[in-house]
């Protein structure tokens, strides 16, 4: 299962798993962003690699125009495998 909303504050929250069969929801929210945001891992289990694309996708468009994405609450499974993947040279990503 996979959730992507939008808080009252305006920060993306993600929950489940957030793999290559939810690519289109999540496309559609982050598509929608303007300016910079910020997207709370603290409830999402699981990242494949067609999520990280969205994410990257979505960084790039935005650094475009001077914006960027801030990535907070990961567990340490997923901040590992955006370390690998070498994103937290890429992104802001707080506690």
């Amino acid at each position: 299962m996979f959730d992507i909303r939008i808080s009252d504050n305006g920060e993306i929250l993600l929950s489940g798993r957030f793999d290559a069969s939810r690519v289109e929801t999540a496309k559609t929210v982050f598509d929608r962003l303007e300016c910079s945001g910020v997207v709370d891992f603290k409830d999402l289990e699981y990242i494949s690699s067609a999520g990280l694309s969205v994410l990257l996708a979505t960084q790039k468009r935005l650094s475009e125009s001077g914006n960027s994405l801030k990535l907070k609450n990961m567990s340490k499974h997923i901040r590992d495998v955006f370390r690998y993947a070498g994103f937290d040279m890429v992104f802001e990503i707080e506690g």
